[in-house]
């Protein structure tokens, strides 16, 4: 289970950032260096909190009344991943950029979680 939490965050991670390059009409293989300096952050940063926040832990990631951590763990991580982002380009953090990928990336966590939570729950039930 632990396993396939760890791969679904990923795969959550990288559609929610390939979205983010798609919406600003980055879709050539130059953006790929860009995409891999907030996905790695984030990324690591996303299992930092998460670790802590105890979401791999298979009682909370059953416990639809536990899914709450998703969004606080984003809301911790993204900042953090902007920050190493801008340290690593060498450019200023930009604050609705670090709004807008703490939002959009706790949307597609949560939606993710959420379909985790429930097939779980239907393969628990039989």
């Amino acid at each position: 289970m632990k396993k396939f939490l760890i791969l679904g965050d990923t795969l959550a991670l990288v559609v929610t950032t390939l979205i983010g390059f798609i919406t600003h009409r980055e879709t050539d293989l130059s953006f790929l260096p860009r995409f891999l300096v907030i996905f790695i952050p984030l990324t690591i940063a996303w299992f930092l909190f998460g670790t802590r926040l105890k979401l791999f832990q298979s009682e909370i990631a059953s416990n639809l009344k536990s899914l709450w951590r998703v969004p606080l763990a984003m809301l911790l991580a993204a900042p953090l991943a902007v920050i190493v982002r801008g340290f690593i380009l060498q450019t200023e953090v930009v604050p609705i950029f670090m709004l807008a990928l703490s939002g959009t990336s706790a949307i597609g966590m949560m939606v993710w979680r959420g379909i985790y939570f429930f097939a779980n729950r239907k393969r628990a039930d039989t």
